[in-house]
């Protein structure tokens, strides 16, 4: 016994200490969410399918929505807000063209490989520039609900032409 009389339990260094039960692990550590088993069962907006991957509800996320987004061939969405929220999209295979603005009057194009910011209360539009191809992005929300604002937004001026520039895309 130990000089101050009481018992000690006498552990490993090698055995790793955790404070939850004993597969508390399992249910609570990193989450595979198959791709075939998103929920679409997720605020939408008329022209596109949206699927959640990762919310509050399916696996307990605090501060961010991730799913995918498929915009059919030639689709445009409704203009469109997402509140207080950021919005990250990454464009996996199509041509996404981003419409945003008070009157939607400017725009920029995306492809396969590319990022899309869209900040918060911004109104936007999401366009599927080809007439024969899926628009397949993945999105990510920084909040745990998704959030769709639908808007009433008829463009009223000529569209102005945004370069996309970013450290991939240089300015010509």
């Amino acid at each position: 016994m130990p000089h101050d009389g009481i018992p000690h339990h006498h552990h490993h260094d090698d055995e790793p200490h955790h404070h939850t039960p004993e597969d508390g692990w399992k249910n609570t550590g990193v989450r595979v969410i198959p791709g075939d088993s998103l929920d679409t069962n997720t605020a939408q907006t008329p022209g596109m399918n949206r699927a959640a991957a990762i919310n509050l509800a399916r696996v307990g996320a605090q501060k961010i929505w991730a799913g995918t987004v498929h915009i059919h061939a030639n689709a445009k969405t409704g203009a469109h807000h997402h509140g207080a929220l950021e919005s990250v999209i990454y464009v996996l295979k199509g041509r996404a063209r981003m419409r945003w603005g008070e009157k939607l009057e400017f725009v920029a194009e995306a492809g396969p490989g590319d990022f899309i910011f869209v900040p918060p209360y911004v109104p936007h539009q999401e366009i599927n520039a080809s007439s024969d191809e899926t628009l397949e992005c993945v999105l990510v929300r920084s909040d745990n609900e998704a959030v769709v604002v639908n808007l009433e937004i008829e463009p009223v001026e000529k569209p102005e032409q945004v370069l996309w520039v970013d450290p991939i895309h240089k300015a010509p």
